[in-house]
């Protein structure tokens, strides 16, 4: 069964408002077609880069709005994380991770534009990824102990600490790498690169988290985790250590007692360092970023959230040396974008009904190999 009894809470955070009115992100005409985000992560002076989305899919670069907090800075991917920047469910809240200062940013989003709300700190040391159902945002920190905590979100936008929330992750070096709720919220899955383990933790009617429960990757190399809307659990495999083009894919069904089942195990990608994933908002399909391979595959995901691999398996190709990290879908489903941190650039696709991408070229405006992280895109 891929989803577990709702309880309670359940309820109440589904029906729960982020903001009492949706904001000018849904409410502006001009702004309807949505708008793609990035993170700078500079070490002095975190920003978001906003790029106004247009009909045909291309993008338009507006400004940078600062985080108020500092980023890692670094060169090629150094968070080494998937969800460092996160839209809410309802697009209209944008949390960002200040991994320099320790600290989360939440931005009201209006269009292509952002207001900063708030600013918290993270309850841990080096914050790489942030989740959000209803009124519930946990973050993972991957320094010192490595650890999850958990914030109220209330209808301003503000985030207050959940006292008790704190919960550790398997070890104190775990490698931590992504957070992702349940589609139901019960649960909160956290990936861990260097132990190669999946942790699940069940949500409580308080909001803090049970003991962690800690699954082995059916495959080497786990570096994120994200569901499908039917359940279905999809962890994205780096392989093993030395493979060619050993990349993988793995979906899991996530039980009541918080170990997950295997249901297709490492798929393969046909690419290297697959570690980023994401899902078309109707749950058909799956697209891995190959950063090694500057490519993208595609698999169809079934009902019971078996993986299919989409004809030829790489259904994209960016042009090489983009190093194509973090990857994103608009909230309509036709496009797709990809943080190409070796050009500096985005790549853009169009995704089609069967599944494959049309190369749409790309949008500029970023610094090559100058330590981008995190995107988002609604």
């Amino acid at each position: 069964m891929l989803r577990t009894t709702r309880i309670l809470l359940t309820a109440v955070l589904a029906m729960s408002t982020v903001l009492p009115a949706l904001s000018e992100a849904q409410s502006d005409g001009s702004a309807s077609r949505g708008a793609v985000f990035v993170m700078t992560n500079t070490a002095d002076r975190n920003e978001i880069v906003a790029y106004k989305r247009t009909a045909d899919g291309s993008l338009q670069e507006g400004l940078s709005f600062p985080t108020g907090g500092r980023g890692s800075g670094g060169v090629t991917d150094p968070l080494g994380s998937q969800g460092s920047l996160t839209l809410s469910q309802d697009h209209s809240l944008l949390f960002a991770v200040n991994a320099g200062s320790g600290d989360i940013s939440v931005f009201q989003v209006h269009g292509a534009a952002l207001s900063l709300l708030n600013k918290v700190a993270c309850g841990g040391s080096e914050p790489v990824a942030v989740a959000q159902y209803g009124s519930l945002v946990y973050v993972v920190n991957a320094g010192g102990a490595s650890s999850v905590v958990g914030f109220y979100l209330d209808k301003s936008g503000k985030l207050k600490p959940i006292p008790d929330s704190i919960a550790y992750l398997s070890s104190g070096n775990s490698g931590a790498a992504s957070v992702s709720f349940s589609p139901d919220g019960q649960f909160l899955l956290v990936t861990e690169k260097l132990t190669n383990n999946i942790d699940a933790f069940h949500v409580q009617i308080d909001g803090t988290l049970a003991p962690i429960v800690v699954n082995p990757s059916a495959g080497p190399g786990a570096f994120a985790v994200r569901f499908a809307p039917n359940g279905a659990a999809l962890v994205a495999e780096t392989g093993p250590a030395g493979g060619h083009n050993a990349s993988a894919i793995s979906s899991y069904a996530l039980l009541a007692n918080g170990t997950v089942s295997p249901i297709s195990t490492s798929v393969p990608t046909l690419a290297a360092a697959t570690c980023w994933h994401v899902v078309t908002p109707n749950g058909s399909f799956v697209y891995t970023s190959n950063a090694g391979s500057s490519t993208i595959s595609g698999f169809a995901i079934s009902a019971a959230g078996a993986l299919t691999p989409l004809v030829g398996t790489v259904v994209g190709t960016n042009p090489t040396g983009s190093t194509n990290l973090d990857i994103a879908i608009s909230s309509d489903g036709e496009f797709l974008y990809t943080l190409d941190s070796g050009t500096g650039s985005i790549g853009i696709f169009g995704i089609n009904q069967d599944g494959s991408l049309t190369n749409l070229g790309d949008a500029g405006g970023l610094s090559a190999a100058a330590g981008f992280n995190g995107i988002a895109a609604f």
